[in-house]
């Protein structure tokens, strides 16, 4: 949301910090507990798998190399598939240890994808077993648009202009703040009941079925680690991209994975036997049976007499949170206790030490977890400049150094731009979003008057308990009371056009707004104060009076007057 170097999205750090550390443990061949692990993992291809020196295999490096596999794949025999499925298996379960505190899972490309006979016709399907598509709207919880947060990159020490964006979802408020969208959520993606939005031909409806039955098939050999068995439904021309998306999806450790739609698939029009159909995919990933995260997906399909094909799997233009690193790139991807961090092969000699500022990152965020449950995981994407513009639809302000984005399942996935952040500012940068991510409703938060105090909850956790004086924007907030200002928090929310001094400026007020607050009452009651506010939409007169005691019309002034006297 702010960024770690500069003051406005302020964090503080003056380079001096002990640099995180995490502590060491056994690795172990079982992946529910190697996300507990202390060794760092660095993946071999997977003809190095019987290697125990070697280390898990789960980077998606296979561009070139997947296109020329499919290719190699048509002539392998039956037994190819037998030893991918073994592979795959082998990989996940070797480890190295070499010193730090996570398990990183760099991906090597992906082995040549073998052939995968044709399914047997489906059996006429028993009504009573036949998955259903559900009803009333999507099945996932749309994650809402959060306040534009920008940052500047002002001083020379720490303090880069960030914008954060939970959810960037569908519009903008007062065409300057990302607007805050709701959509009614199922609790489990997975859930499937008669439609009611497009109830289709009956015809439809039964390929629909076929269709989820065939999803439900990949989805189980995906989370069972059985490569063959995820390629299998596919034409061999999807084989390449879906070898890929297994590959990351496999170093991020998913363990659940599940299907839904609330339609029916659609014939593409002038391409006889081509079918179309949107789905919703629940996902989890290091956590079995967590909440799940959603995603919206556009498959694509064939019919080889009457049975479906899958052609393609592409990200759905009405996603709102935009497209996951996952669908889109190789990933190489290290595994914490708290964290997981990926990032693209190119940077993955970043993840060790990248691993070891998040957990720590991570423990201090912790403490801001509303109703004191922190997520299960958080998930870091560092992203390179390509990376930027594509993933979670990219289009962010140039200054931005990095942003937190709602996935639903109560997740926020941050996102880091290897282009902007330092090693001297990326430890506050880490906290501050972090602590978005572990404070902020799961659907966002929908008036910009609060952007004060949400953001000002992420700055106090950025400047990570240093006295005020030193906090980086003071010069800022200084500049900020001169003039530009009413005085009143509820209007401190920058557009995304302000000037990087007014950005941190408005960043260090909601941070010494917070912090008195914090000083008056403690941070129990200042976090008790910020539930009633974002999560339960009391208005700060109400809240105020319900958590302080005290009225909000005099603890705002109180709060200003603090402001002006820290900066003089």
């Amino acid at each position: 949301m702010t960024d770690g170097d500069e003051q406005p999205p302020g964090r503080t750090t003056d380079g001096d910090e002990p640099r995180p550390t995490v502590d060491a443990a056994d690795a172990s061949a079982d992946k529910a507990s190697a996300a507990d692990t202390s060794a760092v993992h660095v993946s071999a291809s997977a003809d190095h798998a019987a290697d125990a020196s070697t280390a898990d295999v789960s980077a998606a490096e296979t561009t070139a190399d997947a296109d020329r596999a499919d290719a190699a794949d048509r002539a392998a025999d039956a037994d190819r598939a037998a030893n991918a499925r073994a592979d795959d298996t082998h990989a996940e379960t070797a480890a190295t240890s070499v010193g730090v505190d996570a398990a990183v899972d760099t991906i090597a490309p992906a082995p040549a994808p073998a052939p995968a006979p044709a399914p047997a016709p489906a059996p006429a399907p028993d009504a009573a077993s036949l998955p259903h598509f559900a009803a009333g709207p999507a099945p996932c919880p749309v994650p809402l648009a959060h306040v534009g947060e920008q940052t500047r990159a002002v001083r020379t020490r720490r303090r880069w202009p960030l914008w954060t964006a939970l959810g960037l979802a569908l519009g903008l408020v007062a065409g300057a703040v990302p607007g805050v969208l709701l959509r009614g959520a199922a609790p489990d993606a997975a859930g499937r009941s008669a439609a009611k939005h497009d109830p289709g031909t009956a015809a439809q409806r039964r390929l629909g079925e076929r269709m989820l039955a065939l999803l439900d098939r990949q989805a189980a050999a995906l989370v069972g680690a059985d490569r063959a068995g995820f390629l299998a439904i596919a034409e061999p021309a999807a084989r390449p991209a879906l070898s890929r998306r297994y590959a990351a999806l496999r170093a991020l450790r998913v363990t659940t994975w599940r299907s839904a739609a609330d339609g029916v698939p659609a014939a593409v029009d002038g391409k006889p036997g081509e079918w179309r159909f949107e789905v919703t995919v629940g996902y989890c990933f290091v956590v079995p049976e967590c909440a799940p995260s959603t995603v919206e997906l556009g498959t694509r399909w064939r019919l080889a007499g009457e049975e479906p094909r899958l052609t393609a799997v592409d990200p759905s233009s009405t996603d709102p949170a935009g497209v996951r690193p996952w669908q889109v790139d190789d990933l190489a991807v290290a595994v914490g206790k708290r964290v997981v961090v990926a990032t693209t092969p190119a940077q993955r000699s970043r993840l060790p030490g990248l691993l070891a500022q998040a957990e720590t990152a991570a423990r201090a965020a912790d403490r801001y977890a509303i109703g004191g449950r922190p997520p299960d995981r958080y998930l870091v994407y560092y992203a390179g400049k390509g990376e930027w513009q594509r993933w979670y639809g990219g289009g962010r302000p140039k200054w931005t150094a990095g942003y937190a984005v709602g996935v639903g399942g109560g997740r926020h996935d941050v996102v880091l731009n290897a282009q902007i952040v330092t090693p001297a500012g990326i430890d506050d940068l880490l906290r501050h979003e972090l602590t978005h991510a572990a404070s902020l409703p799961d659907r966002g938060y929908a008036d910009r008057a609060d952007w004060w105090l949400v953001e000002g909850l992420a700055e106090y956790a950025g400047a990570d308990g240093q006295p005020v004086h030193r906090y980086d924007g003071l010069t800022e907030v200084r500049d900020l009371l001169r003039g530009g200002w009413s005085g009143r928090l509820d209007a401190v929310a920058p557009a995304d056009d302000a000037s990087d001094d007014r950005v941190g400026g408005a960043y260090g007020v909601g941070y010494l707004a917070v912090r008195h607050l914090v000083d008056r009452y403690g941070e129990q009651r200042m976090l008790d104060f910020y539930r009633a506010v974002v999560h339960q939409g009391r208005t700060p007169e109400q809240a105020a009076d319900e958590v302080f005691g005290d009225p909000w019309s005099m603890l705002h002034d109180d709060c200003v007057a603090y402001v002006r006297a820290v900066v003089g």
